[in-house]
């Protein structure tokens, strides 16, 4: 597996071991979709996050997907992964060459045919799309995060996933003071953190894995 650059609150070690178990996962698409990030600085989820997505999707046999923010399919790649032939993941993506880099990646592997993947902004892909979800996925914008959290909620099926990416930061939501590469981002994942967390219809953690991971449940009863 390729040694992707990750903004990790963990011991490097530690992640070096844990992305060591997962070289089996291999093949030539996935490679060249790492190496990609790699080389142009793009921000994709990484191995061991994408393990772990695929992972949460099967343990609740999710069928429908809908991500806010989805590249160029990585995640998207995990989550197709998981669905099944029968299943379909919803993708949003501001940046039409982004849309046309999944088609590539993802047909080469036989997953095109379980994406529904749109161009434009994500907010309103989300609200031109019927239904509820057994996972919403957000990865947009961090100032979006309170928006999309509030969102996306009441459209998730009771026992389904919300799921978002780098709500650590790289460590500055527990910084008393930090320098923000956008003002108001990290004010923006406490205040989407802190909604979570207090919202008594799910059950709330998160996998301080690379940037941090949260995971909230939609409670059944």
């Amino acid at each position: 597996m390729p040694a992707l650059q990750s903004p990790t609150v963990l011991n490097p070690a530690i992640e070096n071991y844990m992305g060591g178990l997962l070289n089996h996962f291999d093949n030539t698409v996935l490679i060249e979709m790492e190496l990609l990030a790699q080389k142009n600085n793009f921000p994709i989820v990484g191995r061991l996050v994408g393990v772990f997505l695929e992972t949460l999707a099967k343990m609740i046999n999710a069928k429908r997907v809908f991500e806010f923010g989805s590249g160029y399919g990585y995640s998207a790649y995990w989550f197709a992964r998981a669905v099944g032939p029968s299943g379909q993941v919803h993708c949003s993506e501001a940046d039409f060459l982004n849309k046309d880099r999944a088609e590539g990646y993802l047909s080469a592997v036989d997953l095109w045919d379980r994406i529904d993947f749109k161009a434009g902004m994500a907010q309103a892909i989300f609200n031109q799309t019927d239904g509820l979800f057994d996972i919403c996925y957000n990865d947009v914008d961090k100032g979006d995060y309170p928006e999309i959290w509030l969102l996306a909620k009441d459209r998730i099926r009771p026992g389904g996933l919300y799921i978002a990416d780098n709500v650590l930061w790289r460590g500055r939501v527990a910084a008393k003071q930090s320098a923000d590469v956008f003002p108001g981002w990290t004010e923006a994942i406490r205040e989407h953190n802190q909604l979570i967390f207090n919202d008594p219809d799910f059950d709330t953690f998160i996998n301080p894995t690379r940037d941090g991971v949260i995971v909230a449940r939609r409670k059944t009863d």
